[in-house]
Parts: structure tokens; sequence; C-alpha cells
């Protein structure tokens, strides 16, 4: 088949990613955006903006109707759902090939096979890969609360359907399991409108550890090496590395190897994450498969040069992959930065603002995926990453250091952000050895959530309070603020 439009439908640095390369391939774009919404990189790459509308603007970008019908009206031949929204809703895709429009990613069968998190769990159990002791509600659900016990504490509860961390409990004494699992049905149905739940045996001090992997969907499928993910705050990513710190080459070969296979007993078709919980002894356990581009796939791309998004595109349009196992690198070590609206020191809060000056890093090895322009407004209507920061070095503490620089030298005055806070993390010095663990945020809080001298309001005062020759010169302000050392707050 053929595709010369693509729609992206999503919004902020993965759209514009994505455009980026399917401009590149010579494909004419278009791009959506809710009637507020501001405007965005996306909006500047894309040779079309599709006006989108709802009640709120996360509604409109989850308004399947509208979303297939612009999709015709603009003679799209191809929807790219980047991640995300209606990314991994089978309903979109059924409607997109019922309307004769390519869906860049996998089947609806498959995404709802994988997306429910108790069958994507038996179907990779009984094809002989690795699980966690569990107990799932649907197979008796009377005898729930016994063969939950019966796994052994500690426990984690999840919701079938869930994701994000959302309704997930961790439970260690029997006398809150009732409680807990009752907690946990409400904010599944609250969440996902699904109460149903499983538990498996909860591992202490876990790793989370995730391989890429892409199908053609015929059986066809190859593994991009895998990305740890262990850094995370409530459960979302926020740091992410390839390699592994943790793992030796025979590990990285099973753990990546089991992965594909997972793949392809499922005839993966597009790119897909295959996620895994890693023990401390070594033994690792499938957790979840993502049907979708992630939001870290860039450490992925600068290790083993290939672009995932080229390689999503030639699998739509029927292509097939452009390489075999051999011929996919592991080059050097990358990490990706989450950079948030968020207050670090106040719980994470979402933190809303103008952006005033926005002064990006750049240089060898520093790639920034942005959402963001300088001017801006950021609200609370959309997730708080703002960008995301990728660096690449020739081994893993040359990367830290590069993006320990890269991450001090990111300005954006005007609101607080997270980069006084991973650079916190990277300077750690169990970072630094890479003893790591899912915990690591939780345990370490106090120490990465120091307050310090807020430079930025204080900047933000120079340029308010100083002579008339400063205010009027804002392109300064960049350079003072890296001459007084960077980040601080």
């Amino acid at each position: 088949m053929t595709i010369s439009k693509l729609l992206v439908a999503n919004r902020g640095e993965i759209a514009a990613r994505v455009l980026r390369t399917a401009k590149a391939r010579g494909l004419a774009t278009a791009v959506l955006r809710h009637a507020t919404e501001q405007e965005g990189p996306a909006h500047l790459i894309a040779d079309e903006v599709v006006t989108i509308d709802g009640p709120t603007p996360v509604a409109a970008y989850l308004d399947i109707s509208q979303i297939v019908e612009a999709a015709k009206r603009i003679s799209a031949d191809a929807v790219h759902p980047g991640y995300g929204f209606l990314s991994e809703n089978a309903g979109f895709v059924a409607a997109l090939e019922k309307a004769g429009v390519t869906f860049v990613g996998p089947t609806p069968e498959v995404i709802d096979l994988m997306g429910d998190k108790v069958r994507a769990r038996a179907f990779v159990e009984e094809r002989g890969f690795p699980v966690a002791p569990s107990a799932i509600e649907d197979d008796d659900p009377a005898s729930f609360v016994e063969r939950a016990r019966a796994v052994g504490y500690p426990l984690l509860i999840k919701p079938s359907a869930g994701g994000g961390g959302k309704g997930m409990r961790v439970v260690r004494e029997d006398s809150t399991l009732e409680t807990e699992i009752e907690t946990a049905r409400r904010e599944g149905e609250r969440y996902f409108g699904d109460g149903r739940l499983f538990v498996e045996r909860y591992i202490e001090r876990p790793r989370h550890i995730e391989v890429q992997v892409m199908g053609d969907g015929q059986g066809n499928v190859v593994h991009f090496w895998e990305r740890e993910c262990s850094i995370q705050r409530r459960f979302q990513k926020i740091i992410e590395e390839t390699p592994s710190p943790a793992l030796t080459p025979e590990q990285r070969d099973e753990i990546c190897e089991t992965a594909a296979g997972i793949a392809r007993a499922v005839k993966y078709r597009g790119a897909g994450t295959v996620e895994f919980i890693y023990a401390q002894d070594g033994a690792f356990y499938f957790l979840e498969m993502n049907t979708r581009l992630q939001v870290e796939h860039p450490v992925t791309e600068l290790v083993t040069g290939f672009d995932l998004v080229a390689e999503q595109l030639r699998v739509a349009a029927g292509d097939g992959l452009s390489a075999v196992q051999a011929d996919i690198p592991q080059t050097g070590h990358s990490i990706e930065l989450r950079i948030c609206a968020e207050d670090a020191t106040a719980d994470f809060r979402p933190a809303i603002g103008n952006i005033l000056l926005l002064d990006e890093p750049q240089g060898e090895g520093v790639r920034v995926d942005s959402g963001i322009l300088d001017g801006g407004k950021v609200t609370t209507d959309f997730d708080p990453m703002l960008s995301k920061l990728i660096v690449h070095g020739p081994d893993r503490a040359q990367a830290i250091a590069r993006a320990r620089s890269a991450v001090q030298n990111y300005v954006i005055l005007g609101l607080t952000t997270n980069t006084g806070y991973l650079d916190a993390i990277l300077a750690h010095p169990d970072f630094a050895s890479g003893d790591v663990s899912t915990g690591f945020l939780a345990e370490q809080s106090e120490t990465l959530t120091a307050p310090g001298e807020d430079v930025s309001d204080l900047l933000m005062a120079a340029a308010a309070l100083s002579d008339e020759r400063l205010v009027s010169d804002v392109m300064q302000i960049p350079e003072m603020y890296r001459k007084m050392g960077g980040w601080r707050n």
C-alpha cells in the first residue's frame, strides 16, 4: 500500500518528532490542534493543522469519530497515534480500518489482547515465558482473596485494565489486604471503567527493564535492545537509559530474545515494548506489553542508529522490516530526561505559567525533543511533560556527565520545572554506580528534593528591577543564568 499523507493524532513533542520523520520521507503531513490549544512546534512543522473541539482539550483528542472524520476529510492515507490518547485503543483502529485509513501500529486484535493485563499474562505464561506468581480474580472471584493470600506477601494489586501505575497497591500485611483490594477496585473503576483485579508477588527492590521490538505482522520480529526505566516517581518514569547497567551480556541476550519471542507469538506489527520486572537475583518476569511507541524511544535510536518512526512507517506501508537482528548494533550509552512543569519540592505539583524565555541545550551528543515554544503558555490541560532531553556518549560515565551539563544549561524561565531535581538524581552516587531500583526516588526523596537558592526568581527580579538596558536585552538572561551556576532550585 502507499502512504502519501499522514495525520498525526497527537500533540506536543511526540507529534513534532513523528512529523519530522514523515516529512523527511517526503510525506504530506497534518496534525491536530484543539481550538484553545497554544501553538507548538508540531503546528509549525506540519503542512496542515486540523482543528478539533470538545468539552475539554483531552476529550477532543479522545474523540474517535471526530478524528476519523478529519482523516477522511483531508484525504490522509494513514494516522500515527504517537503515545497516550488513542494510541492503544482498539476501537479507534477498527474505525480507521473501516474508513479505509491505515493505522500506524498493531491490529485491533493484538491491542485488545495485550492491553488486558490478565489476558496478556495468560497468553505469555501459556507459551512458557516467565511470569511472577499471581492470582487472577476472574479465575474464581469468590476465592480471590484466599488465592491472593496463598501467593505470599508482599503482594502487588493491579487493575486488570490498568496502566501508568494507577490503582496499583503494595500490600505487606494480611490485615490490610481486603481494604487495599477494595481501594484498588474503586480506582480501577474510576480510571479505566473496569474494577477487575489481579495480584502478583511483589519483587523487593526490583528494576524495570523493557525491550524495544518491531514486527512486520507476519511473525518476523527484531529487537532493538533493552532500556532501563527504574527511575520512577509514582510508577511514572522520568529517566531512562540504555544499555541497562544491571545486565551482563548473557542476561541482555536472554531478556531481549524473550521479548522478541513474545512479539513473534502474537504476530506483532509495528513498534512495541515488552516490559519486565528484574529481580536482584537476576530473574526477570513479564510485566506487560505496550502496543505503541514509547516516550523513551529516542535513547534506543541513539545507540542503534535506527529511526524507529521510519521503521513504523515502513511496516505500515507493507514494506516489511529494514534490518535483520545481526544488523542492529548497540553502540555507546544514552540517557533520556523528561523535562516536566512540576515542583519536585511540593510533592510534584504541576506548574503553570508563561514561558518568558526558553533556551534549550545544544552540542555534541545532545538531542532535545521539545513540545514548547518561547512565549508559550503552560496549563494543566495536558500532561506536565514539556520536552525530552536525550544525550549519547561513548560510555555511561560520559553520558551522565553530558546529561548533567545539558540539564544545567536547560533554561525555561517563567514556571517551575524539574530540571534541578533531574540533575540531583544524576549526581547521586547510587545512580552513578547503577545501584538503583524502582523505589530509589522514594527512598531518597529528602536528599533529592532539598530546597536550594531560587535562581530563576532572582533573575526575574533582576530583569524587572534593574536598569532599562538589562530589561530591553532579555536575551542576556540565559548567559547570566549559566554564570550564576545554572539551576539551584
